[in-house]
């Protein structure tokens, strides 16, 4: 359903904000919007701010927190979840602890959300009110396993690079399976998502009567919207296990899994802006990718 309006907000109770929290109802929201959080409150009110403007989707949000202290206690936070429960939203807040990396927060939040679309959002990114939308509807219209807002740096718009978007191709028809671009001209794409790359593709490009365009991808950070089950049948985050605490790309190796098997795809206009905050993951000694030895067969699609 669509957001609540302000005339409506005094109706609204949706539970605490904690991890006993009720799971969604059968037949709730289609999309759940999974947050791994860790520190930032900051960043995190942004990010929920702007989904807050998302008022035309329907979705819950679940956040796997592993802050001290919890990140709601934040009172900037506390207001964005308040409201967000107020339009009418889902809103379940988990501990995760020990900190075993971010492959084992995504698998946690994939293992804890019910709904056919999930939505990783890195609790850093404004989106665009509208946005949601244009994902769910990029997403069911394309059959992909995967379409993502590749984040905009806004501070770039006046560093136009044209140079790097010479791997910019769009999809015509559905989505399709595509080999690991673990090099060669697919692997460049990567520069697509450099800067603010995307915003000055988006205004040279004819939309012509539609509202949204899809182009091929290398992978796409920090705002992905997938189709649930094509993401568990291509073995999610799993992968964890086989990962040190301190690793990075785990959302890289993931997405290749599902490119491979299903396709993926990103979102051309984006909606989504880095806020350029330093990274709270600052050891990286492990690439997830070194675990690939091949697309891992999780069985028949």
């Amino acid at each position: 359903m669509p957001a609540r309006t302000s005339a409506q907000w005094g109706a609204a109770t949706n539970g605490t904000p904690d991890e006993h929290a009720p799971l969604p109802p059968v037949g709730g929201p289609d999309l759940d919007v999974l947050l791994p959080c860790f520190e930032r409150p900051a960043e995190l009110a942004v990010t929920l701010a702007g989904l807050a403007g998302q008022t035309d989707a329907d979705f819950a949000v679940l956040l796997s927190d592993q802050s001290s202290p919890p990140v709601w206690e934040d009172q900037t936070v506390t207001s964005m979840l308040t409201l967000l429960r107020a339009q009418g939203r889902i809103v379940i807040c988990h501990r995760n602890l020990p900190q075993r990396g971010l492959a084992q927060q995504r698998q946690f939040l994939l293992e804890h959300s019910v709904a056919a679309h999930v939505l990783f959002l890195d609790s850093d990114v404004w989106l665009e009110p509208g946005t949601l939308t244009r994902l769910q509807e990029a997403l069911t219209s394309s059959g992909a396993g995967f379409v993502g807002s590749a984040v905009q740096g806004l501070s770039y718009l006046d560093d136009v690079r044209p140079e790097e978007w010479r791997s910019f191709e769009l999809w015509e028809g559905p989505v399709e399976p595509e080999p690991i671009p673990d090099s060669g001209p697919a692997h460049e794409r990567w520069q697509l998502h450099n800067a603010a790359n995307l915003a000055h593709i988006a205004a040279r490009t004819d939309f012509g009567d539609r509202d949204f365009l899809l182009y091929r991808v290398a992978w796409i950070g920090a705002c992905v919207l997938y189709d649930a089950a094509k993401l568990r049948a291509a073995g999610g985050f799993e992968f964890w296990e086989d990962l040190p605490p301190e690793h990075a790309g785990e959302d890289v190796l993931a997405q290749w899994q599902v490119m491979h098997r299903f396709g993926g795809a990103g979102l051309l206009p984006s909606g989504a802006v880095h806020l350029e905050t330093d990274t709270t993951i600052t050891e990286r000694g492990t690439e997830a990718i070194e675990l690939l030895d091949g697309p891992r067969d999780h069985g028949a699609s």
